[in-house]
C-alpha cells in the first residue's frame, strides 16, 4: 500500500498497467479520475471517502482541483513489479508532472 499526493493544479500522465489492477481510496482533497476500459471511458469526482479501482489495462490520469492537496491511499494487487508496469496511454488532460 502507498500514499500517493498531489498539490493543488497537479495532472498525473495517463498510463495504463499492464499485469495489475490498483484499489483507491481518497483520504483528502479533492480532484477528478479519468479511466477507460473496453470502450468505456467515465470522470469520477475524488473527495475524502470515495474508493474506486483501476482495472488491469485500464487508461488512467488523475488531477487535483482543490485547494489542498489530494491524498490518496492505493493498494496494488499483484505487488508492483517495477518501473515498466506502467505504459503511457491518451488521456484528456495536459500533464503537469
Amino acid at each position: 500500500m502507498v500514499h500517493c499526493r498531489l498539490h493543488p493544479g497537479q495532472i498525473t500522465k495517463a498510463v495504463r498497467h499492464r499485469t495489475v489492477e490498483e484499489m483507491w481510496h481518497c483520504v483528502g482533497g479533492s480532484g477528478r479520475l479519468w479511466r477507460s476500459f473496453n470502450g468505456i471511458s467515465e470522470t469520477i469526482a475524488l473527495h475524502s471517502g470515495v474508493s474506486c479501482s483501476i482495472p488491469t489495462g485500464a487508461c488512467f490520469q488523475f488531477r487535483c482541483d482543490g485547494e489542498s492537496p489530494l491524498d490518496l491511499v492505493i493498494a496494488t494487487m499483484p505487488p508492483w513489479p517495477g518501473e515498466d508496469e506502467a505504459e503511457p496511454c491518451n488521456g484528456p488532460w495536459d500533464a503537469s508532472l
